[in-house]
């Protein structure tokens, strides 16, 4: 049975329980099979790893290293998601345009000033230039405490005006759009990561968990588009509560979250596409292993 033909007609209009019955009741060999024509048949989206072994944020990655890993995503996916738009970050959108594919594009910011100034103006270049898609102004700001609630409602208004005509939004955690209104209203979409694991969420219940962060945020959207931009389940590494990172958990996250994207029509961005050594650092052991393919590009499962 494949599941071009068969398998996504079985799962779709199933609820979550049914879904995850259906996939428990498959061996490892069938769950790899189901893996593998899912990723053929192509997902949404992928956050883009930037750094190989021995690298971390701050190091200028040359083109030749993104075009070599864009290349592994490219069969696979339409969308790339980045994450900083300075220090090599900013051929990530212009590589994935040059391949044909769209890109959501992220200004990284945090508190230091100068480079948040660098960020906000070099996504704009970038979008000017017709390397956006769809812009993201932050990425988890107000979960760390970075600025203000008012400090990024004016980064955000400052590229909106300056890019009418692309979709201009925040990244961050569901609950924020619920908690801070301000935000939700001044996107012109939702931009959500969904972390059941970060959470402690057993995996069993986690792919119900994930839809009831979805809700929640589509809900403050109050009819806005929403992307997930990251959800992601960890192969290895330390626990965290009761969620349990293991390469048979990711294996099935993995397609706990496609078959259930595609199923409802929802836009997904997988985090991530590679596993990077330097999350070690403010994440723990488990930083290490989020991704579909390992740090040297060989597909884990």
């Amino acid at each position: 049975m494949s599941y071009r033909k068969d398998r996504f007609q079985l799962f779709r209009g199933t609820d979550v329980p049914e879904q995850v019955r259906l996939l428990n009741e498959m061996s490892e060999e069938e769950l790899k099979k189901l893996f593998r024509e899912i990723l053929e048949d192509g997902v949404h989206g992928f956050c883009f790893s930037l750094y190989e072994e021995g690298q971390e944020p701050g190091d200028i990655i040359p083109p030749e290293q993104i075009r070599r890993r864009m290349n592994i995503l490219k069969p696979h996916t339409n969308w790339i998601r980045s994450f900083s738009c300075i220090e090599g970050n900013e051929n990530v959108p212009k590589i994935a345009k040059e391949m044909g594919m769209k890109t959501l594009v992220g200004a990284w910011l945090g508190n230091d000033p100068e480079k948040n100034r660098e960020e906000i103006d070099a996504l704009i270049q970038l979008a000017k230039e017709g390397y956006v898609d769809i812009a993201a102004v932050g990425n988890e700001v107000l979960y760390r405490h970075d600025l203000s609630e008012d400090e990024l409602l004016g980064f955000i208004s400052e590229v909106k005006e300056a890019l009418p005509d692309i979709p201009v939004g925040y990244v961050d955690a569901y609950y924020e759009f619920v908690m801070k209104p301000r935000i939700s209203d001044i996107c012109d979409l939702i931009l959500v990561n969904c972390y059941p694991y970060w959470e402690g969420t057993p995996f069993e219940y986690s792919l119900d968990h994930m839809r009831h962060m979805f809700q929640l945020a589509n809900d403050a959207g109050r009819g806005k588009r929403v992307v997930i931009t990251e959800t992601g389940w960890p192969s290895n590494g330390e626990g965290l509560g009761a969620a349990q990172p293991s390469h048979l958990n990711a294996l099935k996250y993995f397609i706990h979250t496609h078959l259930w994207g595609k199923a409802n029509d929802l836009e997904t961005f997988y985090f991530s596409s590679f596993d990077e050594d330097w999350k070690v650092g403010p994440e723990g052991s488990v930083g290490a292993y989020w991704g579909v393919w390992d740090s040297k590009g060989n597909l884990k499962f």
